[in-house]
């Protein structure tokens, strides 16, 4: 999961600041090394190991602002599904981390083995839209502790049967694990106010989602930020005093086409969404 920034006035990077060009987050410290030998030769950018909620104090410490354009892109990692082995994926027997910041204490393992019945039943039926979590929980609860994917897909096999169709039983529940252990949507709603606060006039911010949970959050956080008035339907005059800070650009979401689905699979839940700060 990661933001990249870009912005016009460089300094404050050391005793020779680079000339503008591209910023980059990043959660996952793997991904900020691949994403910088990728970058190699390709012009000036600059890395930073960091959560987006804490978006705002980062461009501040290093004068990235303000900003022309922020893009989030919130999709897991390709490398982190086939290289991470920190059991983002169940297709294998890994361990049941799913951090994307390592430093972080909190584990998927630790999520399952600690947490009450109900906690668990709400994360999978709030996170995964999971319909049989209530019957997933129960197995859980039998096969405690959970240490391993193997361990956790084993569970959700005997509570909800083996795959049926293209999608496997256990995808929901470790999507849902995921969004949880990273805090995820908590995480996103805490980054696009400060994104927008950083944009300049005609500064645009791109969201790329992947499931509708995020989808929605950022339908109704652009839509909101877009309305001079957010007083209820029956309200005789507007008393908020609300002011637009965004104009949609992206009254539908921007999806994959056909041909892009063919080439790269994974893009096929994809969601773009944009607006300009005004």
């Amino acid at each position: 999961m990661g933001v990249a920034v870009q912005y016009l006035d460089a300094g404050g990077l050391g005793d020779e600041p680079p000339e503008a060009g591209a910023r980059g987050l990043d959660a996952d410290a793997q991904s900020l090394k691949t994403a910088e030998e990728n970058l190699e030769g390709r012009g000036e950018f600059y890395l930073v190991h960091a959560n987006f909620r804490n978006l705002e104090m980062v461009c501040q410490l290093h004068d990235f602002e303000p900003l022309d354009g922020v893009l989030f892109d919130l999709g897991l990692s390709s490398l982190l599904l086939e290289e991470g082995g920190r059991g983002f994926s169940f297709l294998g027997d890994e361990p049941l981390d799913m951090r994307y910041d390592t430093t972080q204490e909190l584990t998927a393992a630790q999520l399952i083995n600690s947490s009450s019945p109900r906690e668990l039943e709400e994360v999978l039926r709030k996170y995964g839209e999971e319909r049989q979590a209530r019957r997933i929980v129960h197995e859980v609860l039998r096969q405690r502790p959970i240490h391993s994917t193997g361990e956790m897909v084993q569970a959700v096999e005997r509570a909800a049967g083996k795959r049926r169709g293209r999608l496997h039983p256990a995808t929901r529940t470790f999507m849902a694990l995921r969004i949880a252990t990273n805090r995820e949507l908590e995480n996103l709603s805490l980054a696009l106010p400060q994104a927008v606060k950083l944009l300049r006039p005609g500064g645009r911010l791109v969201v790329l989602s992947y499931h509708s949970l995020e989808d929605r959050l950022v339908k109704e956080f652009f839509r909101r930020e877009s309305r001079a008035c957010l007083c209820p339907p029956r309200t005789p005059a507007c008393i908020c005093a609300h002011k637009p800070s965004l104009r949609l650009l992206t009254p539908k979401p921007v999806t994959p086409t056909p041909e892009e689905i063919a080439v790269n699979p994974r893009s096929r839940s994809a969601h773009l969404r944009a607006a300009e700060r005004v």
